[in-house]
């Protein structure tokens, strides 16, 4: 072990590490996305932190499949040099994504509605505020609901969405490092075949001129949680945040940074971008 971080064989272990949960209060959760109206606090979330065993995805003999668990880890190298250039994000890395995402689902379309690039600068809590760069989530939760998956299909394509509802859709986030190894809060993913419905928390995210809706999580010892060591820029997460199949199929997979606490010194802080897209089938057979 050096003085700034681990080797790589150390990493690829399973990890104990703290991972902030919602602490429930019998008050709906809500963040404002702005500086909220009359002084009013930009969340009322509580916390609760609970240490967890986190395993190495690359250490299973299996490894996990979006439809099972609710998100795969795959090579994907892209051939933008620049993923802090909007332009070249949008013109370039937005088709591949969506070739790599409609090969790996089967998709009959995908479509792309937002991206995030962030970059973490320590003891940054408001990244919503000035200049700041967008900060790694440090809370378990998923980033749509039941309720909003499906919305979103009507907020972003209106005229198509009776039509598009009718098939499967899903709503898939790819998530990569800008600069590999990535050691700095990295991603941990639960296995969404262990979290219970009731372990789900609605919660309203406001925008100015909307609200939509996420799910805290509430703490369940039977979560079973993974993420991958030393990712790479050539690699990807993908993430299910949505999705409209009730067969048994992964809808939801609760996701969060954490710190690994073996990490020692001075490490590169995480960069990293994600793509959020809505995935469809054109009829549920198809999916």
């Amino acid at each position: 072990m050096t003085d700034t971080t681990l080797s790589l064989q150390s990493r690829t272990n399973d990890v104990e590490a703290e991972l902030n949960y919602l602490l429930p209060t019998g008050v709906r959760p809500r963040t404002y996305t702005f500086p909220p109206p009359d002084g009013a606090p930009r969340t009322n979330i509580e916390n609760e932190a609970h240490r967890v065993i986190i395993r190495d995805i690359r250490g299973l003999s299996e490894p996990p499949a979006l439809d099972r668990e609710g998100f795969a880890l795959l090579p994907f190298a892209t051939s933008v040099g620049d993923l802090y250039n909007e332009e070249e994000v949008r013109t370039r890395y937005y088709p591949e994504v969506e070739e790599f995402i409609t090969r790996v689902t089967g998709a009959t379309r995908v479509f792309i509605f937002d991206h995030t690039v962030r970059h973490r600068i320590p003891g940054v809590t408001d990244d919503r505020i000035g200049d700041v760069p967008r900060q790694p989530v440090a809370r378990v939760h998923v980033d749509h609901t039941a309720r909003s998956g499906p919305q979103r299909v009507r907020d972003l394509l209106t005229e198509e969405a009776p039509t598009l509802l009718r098939g499967r859709v899903q709503i898939i986030n790819l998530w990569r490092p800008i600069v590999g190894p990535l050691v700095d809060a990295p991603l941990a993913l639960a296995d969404a075949r262990t979290v219970a419905p009731e372990d789900l928390v609605p919660s309203d995210l406001v925008y100015p001129h909307r609200i939509g809706e996420t799910y805290s999580v509430t703490f369940n010892p039977a979560h079973r949680w993974y993420y991958a060591s030393a990712m790479q820029a050539e690699e990807a997460l993908l993430i299910k945040c949505y999705d409209s199949a009730t067969d048994g199929r992964a809808r939801f997979a609760p996701h969060t940074a954490f710190q690994d606490p073996r990490v020692e010194g001075d490490v590169p802080p995480r960069q990293s971008i994600e793509i959020r897209t809505l995935v469809f089938h054109s009829t549920p057979e198809l999916a």
